[in-house]
């Protein structure tokens, strides 16, 4: 049976030769078959990953990557535009921001919507230097001075950290660049998890608060007692409290980071790869309400996950199950030793004193108007931004095809209009 499968085999084969034998300029029997085969749109060609300033240099922005040690030895990631090129602008001292991603997320969520909504390009167009940070344990911070990824160790954090230690060494660090010297303060922009961490930072080391001068906070995630979404509704009884399913769940990475998965993903979304309509074709069955920028989406699939500490996570669900704002709960024996309570101590954010704008909508699964407005009760100097579209959710705030009217260009006209008064003085 091998035997005549084989035989057939050989004769398809060699029809199959003979066919292209007469089409191809080379002496009859000697086929060159690399020339017949040799097609370079059927080719897969796995690439480098593009990093958050390959991305911004492709559109002709200056880019740089800087590496930030932080106080407890993690070194973070951080990304610049110092000026833009339509500005030529970089012998003038321009106004810094930092912008921080929500969980999951990394730098590159600020720029996939490209050059003409992206809040960090507009930044830029409109003067101002530009700084994205990167959360310990994603993509660009998975460095420490002695900690190795694969330590256990190097995962016990939560929000709690990334704000008190990694966004307090990004806004000094930022305020000692060659731009920063004779700056006292920077503007702040977060969404999601990018808020959490500033208001456990301004609380928690109320000295911070001189240094900043708008704090824009999208999706303002701290206070979580009437958040909607269902996931972590169900999960809250097992993982919010001093489980064994929470003991197993916590301190390790979520989703462990791949190179071969994430370069995988990369080179199946990039604008120009041949298998592009394959990442387009599932974008648009996951998102069909129209709302979000298509040509976006793909770029994120190519870019998130982007990583995360276990911890994080808990953190957040705790906070659901408490319904309190607090720091992380180690149990009643560790919560003496660190915090000398049974119970750990609420972020007393009325110490946050810097202007706070709270950008929060009816529709958002994380951040309900409830909680948002509890929060800002107890804040000493806020502005509130209900959007007025009663659709717009959690993701909107990153991923809108109308982010540039509705939220981008309302922030930085009030950055404006700060640097303004501030010059008038």
């Amino acid at each position: 049976m091998k035997k005549i499968i084989l035989r057939h085999l050989l004769i398809f084969f060699g029809l199959a030769v003979g066919s292209y034998a007469p089409s191809i300029d080379v002496p009859t029997g000697v086929i060159d078959f690399y020339q017949l085969y040799d097609n370079p749109e059927a080719h897969i060609r796995v690439r480098d990953r593009l990093t958050t300033a390959d991305r911004i240099a492709a559109h002709g922005y200056p880019s740089e990557h800087h590496h930030v040690l932080t106080e407890d030895g993690y070194i973070v990631g951080i990304f610049r535009i110092p000026y833009s090129h339509k500005l030529q602008n970089h012998n003038e001292q321009r106004p810094i921001v930092l912008i921080q991603h929500g969980l999951t997320s990394c730098s590159d969520a600020w720029i996939l919507c490209g050059p003409n909504d992206g809040l960090p390009y507009l930044l830029a167009d409109a003067g101002y230097d530009v700084w994205m940070g990167n959360g310990r344990g994603n993509t660009y911070s998975r460095n420490h001075t002695y900690l190795s990824t694969k330590h256990p160790s190097f995962w016990q954090f939560t929000w709690h950290e990334i704000g008190l230690y990694d966004i307090a060494a990004m806004i000094d660090y930022a305020l000692a660049s060659e731009n920063g010297k004779g700056q006292e303060a920077i503007h702040y922009v977060g969404h999601s998890q990018g808020t959490t961490v500033f208001f456990a930072l301004m609380s928690t080391r109320p000295e911070y608060n001189k240094k900043i001068k708008t704090a824009h906070m999208f999706a303002p995630v701290a206070i979580m007692k009437n958040m909607a979404n269902k996931l972590v509704r169900s999960l809250g009884p097992y993982l919010g409290h001093q489980t064994i399913y929470a003991k197993l769940f916590g301190s390790q990475e979520f989703l462990p980071h791949n190179d071969f998965l994430m370069t995988l993903l990369f080179n199946l979304c990039e604008p120009d790869f041949l298998l592009r309509p394959v990442c387009e074709n599932t974008v648009q069955s996951l998102y069909t309400g129209g709302r979000v920028n298509m040509t976006a989406m793909p770029e994120g699939l190519a870019t998130h996950p982007s990583g995360c500490s276990t911890d994080q996570m808990l953190h957040y669900i705790q906070e659901q199950q408490s319904g309190y704002f607090r720091q992380f709960d180690y149990g009643t024996k560790k919560n003496l030793h660190i915090y000398g309570s049974e119970q750990p101590p609420e972020y007393p954010v009325e110490l946050i004193t810097s202007d706070v704008h709270l950008w929060y909508s009816d529709n958002d699964g994380m951040a309900a108007v409830e909680d948002v407005e509890a929060l800002a009760e107890r804040l000493p100097k806020k502005v509130m931004h209900r959007m007025a579209d009663p659709l717009w959710d959690h993701g909107d705030f990153a991923l809108n095809h109308e982010l540039r009217e509705y939220l981008n260009e309302p922030v930085i006209a009030i950055m404006q209009q700060y640097e303004k008064e501030q010059s008038a003085e």
